[in-house]
């Protein structure tokens, strides 16, 4: 993958695709230079993020934005360098078809309204990056993915974890048995919610509270640490209903999630405090990451043969961000799956329902 094209790169990383971390290891550098162009659709605080990004983008370039202010969408337009006809609201979103320099639509919205802004990309023939998580519902996540096949279009999920290079090392360090047979993950992510009138506290937007925001993170961060799935989880919820805050949505659930293989995770989300760490116990050595899954700043520590020390991660020749950005336009490119693609997704929509569920009725749900 270019993402890691450098030879260096490449031999830290050690045996990566036999993995599973490279879910195509086949995919290369594109036989053309030319950039793909994406359409950002909402331009809230996480395009703040992400468009600057695509400057750094070998196989990438912003063409299009979409927001429900032309007002705004000019600024960012002259910020970016977006032309006048690649601006959209988000009633004329569907004249997006005719757009050629239009690839791929990157949703960026409120998690309710990811299922129909995919929807409308796909039927109007346009790749998609959708964030996380991928839907209010499963139901709704395999209508994406239906809807993205039926179109012959790509679906990916914006996990941009596995294009970090500290949660990259984890993973192989962790899957490569060299801390032994794992045994426990702890994974704690959340922060202490403000405003009480912002969309991540309206059910019928977010789907839910922290899990369904902060959360994923926790369970993707089990997930992708051990490559296994969960057979079963069990959860309690913990949130005061008197706090203006969650009239609609949970705060704190505290989640476990059982492994075939016999590893236990132990998974916090919250939005009372602040966490950003996980670990992972194994027979001869632990792992620790603190900040873990943060936009920088990401620090891994191991112990093994009685010693602790902090462990650089690979020098990757890109960032999380733009290597994610230009990984499904290599996708594109090559008809490559993209290694998080809609199925992804789904995986974790399906395990978020069963934590619901285990909270809501308190017992062990089996997946």
């Amino acid at each position: 993958m270019t993402i890691f094209a450098s030879r260096r790169g490449l031999l830290k990383l050690g045996g990566a695709a036999s993995l599973g971390l490279v879910a195509n290891p086949a995919v290369a550098a594109p036989s053309t230079e030319r950039k793909l162009g994406y359409a950002i659709v909402g331009l809230g605080q996480y395009a703040d993020v992400i468009l600057p990004r695509f400057a750094e983008c070998r196989y990438s370039r912003v063409t299009a934005l979409v927001s429900g202010s032309m007002e705004k969408a000019r600024r960012y337009a002259a910020r970016y360098d977006v032309a006048e006809a690649g601006l959209y609201t988000y009633d004329t979103f569907d004249t997006i078809r005719d757009n050629p320099d239009v690839d791929i639509v990157y949703v960026i919205l409120p998690n309710g309204m990811h299922h129909e802004y995919t929807l409308r990309a796909a039927a109007a023939g346009k790749h998609v990056m959708c964030e996380k998580p991928m839907a209010n519902t499963a139901a709704e996540a395999q209508a994406m993915i239906a809807a993205c096949r039926a179109a012959d279009r790509k679906l990916m999920i914006g996990y941009r974890c596995h294009f970090e290079a500290n949660n990259r090392e984890a993973m192989r360090i962790v899957r490569e048995g060299e801390l032994g047979k794992a045994r426990i993950v702890t994974a704690e992510h959340g922060f202490n919610i403000g405003d009480p009138t912002q969309w991540r506290l309206n059910r019928a937007l977010a789907g839910g509270g922290s899990l369904m925001d902060i959360g994923i993170y926790s369970l993707q961060a089990a997930r992708y640490l051990t490559g296994e799935e969960p057979v079963e989880v069990s959860a309690v919820e913990s949130t005061d209903r008197s706090d203006i805050r969650f009239k609609e949505v949970e705060d704190t659930i505290n989640f476990q999630l059982k492994f075939a293989s016999g590893v236990v995770a132990n998974c916090v989300s919250t939005y009372g405090s602040g966490h950003n760490r996980y670990r992972v116990v194994g027979t001869e050595g632990w792992l620790d990451a603190e900040a873990a899954t943060g936009y920088g700043g990401n620090r891994l520590r191991l112990r093994r043969n009685g010693q602790t020390a902090d462990h650089p991660a690979p020098d990757l020749p890109v960032n999380q961000f733009s290597g994610m950005l230009d990984h499904l336009s290599q996708c594109v490119m090559t008809d490559s799956q993209p290694i998080v693609a809609g199925e992804e997704g789904l995986r974790d929509m399906k395990i978020i329902e069963a934590i619901y569920l285990a909270a809501r009725e308190g017992r062990t749900v089996r997946l």
